[in-house]
């Protein structure tokens, strides 16, 4: 197992406005998150990286995401953010040959609109952001459901959702140009857009009024046009975080 050292952010779980702090809190915080990459000859990654939150009336951060609210009202919430996405490929940390003769695929920071409903019977969580450095000039959507069963200082915040990819987010990704073919010898490889279904599960333990510790995972089904490149050698993803935040 490759395990690579390198400040990132989680993509997804942590790319939506807080709603558990009160108005003008900030909290500080450590993570350490695990990833299991789809990319032929690359297993997993660990990515250390402080978190930072901040909850106000009209702004928040939320560790790699931040935002401006549209509207904040006691059960909704629409607003506008930017996050930073770390999907990537470097073809130096693939064990497998042919992969090392592709190109590059680089981060890139996301921004659109967010929208949060929250009821006794759960919540729903959607989202729409495109490519904000025309890195892929990709566009993706999301759309979850979660409901959160409070025990004590415990919180448990199953999910289920999709998450939609345009083709040119997936062609950046996992498609292969006719150039990067000749020199790799993969076959040429045109991505279109996909669905990716996913569960998640968040955990979240008060130890006191100012420190918490949680931890969340995601596993993520990978559409036939992700898998089906010659890039990908795995019909999923998954994604691990733990750490600790003290709220002031």
């Amino acid at each position: 197992m490759k395990i690579i050292f390198r400040v990132s952010v989680l993509f997804g779980i942590f790319c939506s406005p807080v709603v558990n702090a009160s108005d003008n809190s900030w909290s500080l915080g450590a993570s350490t998150v695990f990833e299991l990459l789809p990319y032929k000859g690359i297993e997993s990654e660990v990515l250390p990286f402080p978190m930072i939150g901040y909850e106000g009336e009209r702004f928040y951060i939320n560790g790699p995401s931040a935002g401006a609210y549209l509207w904040k009202g006691q059960q909704d919430r629409l607003a506008l953010n930017i996050y930073y996405s770390p999907l990537h490929f470097k073809p130096g940390d693939s064990d497998d040959d042919a992969m090392k003769a592709l190109d590059k695929r680089r981060s890139t920071m996301m921004a659109g609109l967010s929208y949060k409903y929250t009821a006794n019977w759960g919540s729903v969580r959607t989202s729409i952001s495109s490519d904000a450095l025309n890195t892929s000039n990709g566009l993706n959507a999301d759309a979850a459901y979660l409901y959160s069963i409070n025990m004590n200082k415990l919180t448990l915040t199953p999910g289920i959702g999709a998450g939609w990819h345009n083709s040119n987010f997936n062609h950046y990704y996992y498609g292969i140009t006719h150039s990067e073919s000749q020199r790799s010898g993969l076959a040429q490889y045109d991505a279109k857009s996909s669905w990716a279904p996913y569960v998640e599960l968040t955990a979240n333990y008060s130890l006191n009024d100012q420190w918490h510790i949680f931890a969340s995972g995601r596993y993520i089904s990978l559409s036939s046009e992700v898998k089906d490149s010659p890039m990908v050698d795995k019909s999923y993803s998954a994604i691990i975080a733990t750490g600790i935040t003290y709220r002031f």
